[in-house]
C-alpha cells in the first residue's frame, strides 16, 4: 500500500527534518542541498519538533534551525504558498543568522556561514527551468564573490514535472527532489528500492509512521486541511480583489479592492465596498500601507 502522505504538508516535513533523533535525515539533505567540498557529518538540530495540538494553530511557516559540524549556521523550511515578499522575508531570515551569532566582546572572524533552504511548492522564478536557485552576494558584472556568509537556496518543487518523474536522477538532490514528487504514491519498499541510500529509508519509515499513528495521523490531515482551505481563500481573496479593482477602473477602486484582499489576508472583517468608496484616496493609500504592514510584521513572525 502507498504511503499516502505528502512530505510537503509541514506537518510531516516537521518530522522529518526537525526531530533530532532522525538528524541523519537532515544531515543527508543538506549535503544534497549544498554539496559542500567537507560532507556534513552531524547536525545539531536547535529546536526539537514541538507542535501545538491544535488544528486551529496558525498556518505557520517551517522554520527548522540547525547548525552542522562546520559551524553553518541553517534554517531550513517548506513553503507551499508564495506569500508577500518572500525573498525579503528569506534574506531577513538568513541574515538574523548570521547578524545574531557575535556576543558582546566577539569579532567578525569568529561568524560563520548563514544559510537559508527554502523548499517552495511553487515556482517563484519561472524563467529560468533549473529547479535549485542559490542566491548570494556577488558582483553581477564581474563575477565577483564578496562572500559565501550568506546564502539562500530556494528548491521549486514543481519544475521538477519537466523530468522523467519515474525515476530518480543520479545525484542526491536528484533524488530528494523525486522523493518529495513521489514518495506519497510509492510504499516504503519501491522508495528503497528506487533511492538505495539508506536516510530515504529512515525518511519513508517516518511517513509511515504518521500514517499509521492515529494521533500522528489526525494531526497531519489537520494540517493538511488547513493548509488547502488557506490556498483556497489566498486564490479567491486575490481574484476578488482584482475583479472589483477593474470594475472600479479607478484608483479608488483598485485601493479598495486590495484593503477588503489584505483584511481577508490578516482576517479581519472587511470593510463595505461602498463605504471605501466614500473615502478620500489619501486616507485608502493610508490604511492600505497600514495593512501592508500587519501583513509584513506577521509573516516575520
Amino acid at each position: 500500500m502507498a504511503i499516502g502522505i505528502d512530505p510537503t504538508v509541514d506537518y510531516a516535513f516537521k518530522r522529518l527534518f526537525g526531530s533530532p533523533e532522525h538528524a541523519a535525515i537532515t544531515v543527508h539533505f543538506v549535503n544534497a542541498v549544498l554539496d559542500p567540498s567537507h560532507p556534513i557529518v552531524e547536525i545539531e538540530l536547535l529546536n526539537p519538533f514541538l507542535e501545538k495540538q491544535s488544528e486551529t494553530d496558525k498556518l505557520a511557516i517551517l522554520d527548522i534551525r540547525a547548525r552542522d559540524d562546520q559551524g553553518r549556521w541553517l534554517n531550513i523550511e517548506i513553503q507551499t504558498t508564495v506569500p508577500g515578499y518572500l525573498p525579503e522575508r528569506l534574506t531577513y531570515y538568513v541574515s538574523s543568522l548570521y547578524a545574531n551569532q557575535l556576543q558582546e566582546g566577539e569579532n567578525y572572524a569568529q561568524l560563520r556561514p548563514a544559510v537559508c533552504i527554502c523548499v517552495l511548492d511553487r515556482v517563484l522564478f519561472g524563467q529560468v527551468a533549473e529547479p535549485h536557485l542559490c542566491f548570494s552576494l556577488t558582483a553581477d558584472k564581474y563575477g565577483l564573490s564578496l562572500t559565501d556568509h550568506l546564502q539562500v537556496h530556494l528548491l521549486e518543487l514543481p519544475k521538477y514535472n519537466g523530468r522523467d518523474d519515474r525515476a530518480a536522477g543520479p545525484t542526491s538532490l536528484d533524488k530528494w527532489f523525486f522523493f518529495f514528487r513521489n514518495v506519497s504514491r510509492l510504499t516504503q519498499a519501491e522508495v528503497v528500492d528506487q533511492l538505495q541510500d539508506a536516510p530515504f529509508e529512515e525518511a519513508a519509515g517516518v511517513l509511515e509512521m504518521i500514517a499509521r499513528t492515529p494521533s500522528e495521523r489526525d494531526l497531519y490531515e489537520a494540517r493538511l486541511k488547513q493548509s488547502r482551505d488557506e490556498e483556497a481563500r489566498l486564490q479567491g481573496a486575490w481574484q476578488r480583489g482584482r475583479e472589483e479593482g477593474r470594475e472600479e477602473g479607478r484608483e479608488e477602486g483598485r485601493l479598495a479592492g486590495q484593503i477588503q484582499l489584505l483584511q481577508q489576508l490578516l482576517g479581519d472583517q472587511e470593510t463595505a465596498l461602498e463605504r471605501l468608496q466614500q473615502q478620500p484616496l489619501k486616507e485608502l493609500q493610508i490604511l492600505v500601507s497600514s495593512l501592508q504592514e500587519r501583513l509584513r510584521n506577521r509573516d516575520s513572525n
